[in-house]
């Protein structure tokens, strides 16, 4: 793959909602044989870290009901063999007639099934999500790309542990460029240092900069013990510590929507932030940091599962009381997944 080459995929969205001439003479007419979208072609899947910022954007061809109408196109991956039993989701776009990914992003997802420096070999579909709202409330309809197989090799990456956060947590170099990202558990009670285990060097804090062997890096006071976006430069000798905590709001948690939000613990294997709660019939909905700048509420698409950020009426029903456990996958700033199991 050349530096700044473009692997172009594009999925071509349906744009318009159908219309007719008089308004209360529409007629809908969907087809008696709907044409599934398709994958019209693979980009190579050997990704390497020096094409880290490059994109890939993915080509297909759109759904055909019969109709116009809206379409959320989500794309899909699995082990191969595995009827997308427990699949990956790669991206997921609304009228869009491009689905586009950095080699670093993609690389990221696929680490959380595949293993790193090894040829895999990798289903992938797009499944639309049409809606039609003929008045009476969102009829999701739900058709699936046939399945292309391709060999996927992600790279691994550079890591700095945390030593003496309290658990066993690491941050990783996506580009392999001396800049780390990741999720990570804090607590005032416990500075910690970052290892590179691959050199054995040690970084502490010196100042609210980082140094070589440096002392323990403390906890923001103002924000406190709680899960946090921890970023590091070891060229620039730099660190940030951005509070990064997801939680539960609305009237089906207890409570309400009130702060403290139910706060969600991130499983780094899965990429998902998951809680196991007692929940009342009511509503919900994720949010960042007890605040609203940042929210993730029911998709356009009326399926339950999929979501979108931001918005006004966008509430998560729940029906029936009980003890669930939902894993709660976030896709962009705009767009994400949830699971929700009763126990």
């Amino acid at each position: 793959m050349k530096k700044n080459s473009i692997i172009y995929l594009t999925v071509i969205g349906l744009i318009s909602l159908f219309s007719g001439c008089k308004k209360d003479m529409t007629n809908v007419v969907i087809s008696d044989s709907v044409v599934a979208p398709t994958i019209v072609t693979m980009p190579n899947l050997t990704l390497t870290r020096p094409n880290a910022a490059n994109t890939l954007t993915f080509v297909g061809t759109p759904v055909d009901p019969g109709f116009k109408a809206s379409a959320t196109y989500i794309l899909e991956a699995c082990a191969h063999g595995n009827a997308f039993a427990d699949a990956l989701t790669i991206l997921s776009q609304v009228q869009d007639t491009s689905m586009k990914i950095t080699v670093a992003d993609l690389n990221g997802i696929l680490l959380k099934k595949f293993p790193p420096d090894q040829v895999s070999s990798v289903d992938f579909r797009i499944r639309s999500v049409l809606v039609l709202d003929a008045g009476t409330g969102y009829t999701p309809m739900v058709y699936i790309s046939p399945i292309k197989t391709a060999d996927v090799t992600p790279y691994g990456l550079p890591r700095l542990d945390l030593i003496g956060s309290g658990k066993e947590q690491k941050i990783e170099s996506a580009a392999g460029d001396g800049k780390y990202k990741g999720f990570v558990k804090l607590a005032l009670a416990n500075p910690f240092t970052l290892k590179d285990p691959d050199a054995g060097t040690i970084y502490g804090d010196n100042a609210g900069a980082l140094k070589v062997n440096g002392t323990p890096i403390p906890v923001p006071t103002s924000t406190g013990s709680g899960w946090y976006q921890l970023s590091a430069d070891t060229k620039a000798l730099t660190y940030k510590e951005d509070p990064y905590m997801i939680g539960l709001v609305g009237t089906s948690t207890p409570n309400g929507w009130d702060v403290p939000d139910q706060k969600m613990d991130y499983d780094s294997k899965t990429g998902t932030w998951v809680i196991t709660i007692d929940l009342v019939p009511g509503v919900f909905k994720f949010r960042r940091n007890d605040g609203w700048a940042w929210n993730m509420g029911q998709a356009d698409s009326g399926v339950y599962g999929e979501l979108k950020q931001g918005g006004v009426g966008n509430d998560i029903p729940l029906a029936a009381a009980g003890n669930y456990t939902i894993a709660f996958t976030i896709l962009n700033d705009n767009a994400g997944t949830f699971t929700i199991k009763k126990n």
